[in-house]
């Protein structure tokens, strides 16, 4: 309710609110220092690093490992 208005608004003012929109630029983006740059650089690295090496710390875990799986079934064979 707090965005309604209560008299009517002309066409006219509305065709025009997108001129009015266009006509304000935003400010220049500040050049980024070397420290920034850097900054980001490293973290992008480090990102990707933990990535990786989740990946290969994971890789194992995930592999089927069919001889574990038949010594625990031969195990069980030989108990009865």
């Amino acid at each position: 309710m707090m965005f309604s208005r209560r008299e009517p608004v002309p066409f006219a003012f509305v065709a025009e609110a997108d001129r009015f929109r266009s006509n304000v630029t935003p400010p220049p983006r500040e050049k980024s220092s070397a420290g920034q740059i850097a900054g980001r650089w490293l973290l992008g690295v480090t990102i990707i690093a933990a990535l990786v090496g989740s990946l290969v710390l994971g890789m194992p875990a995930l592999t089927v490992d069919h001889s574990a799986a038949d010594t625990q079934q031969s195990q069980a064979s030989q108990g009865h």
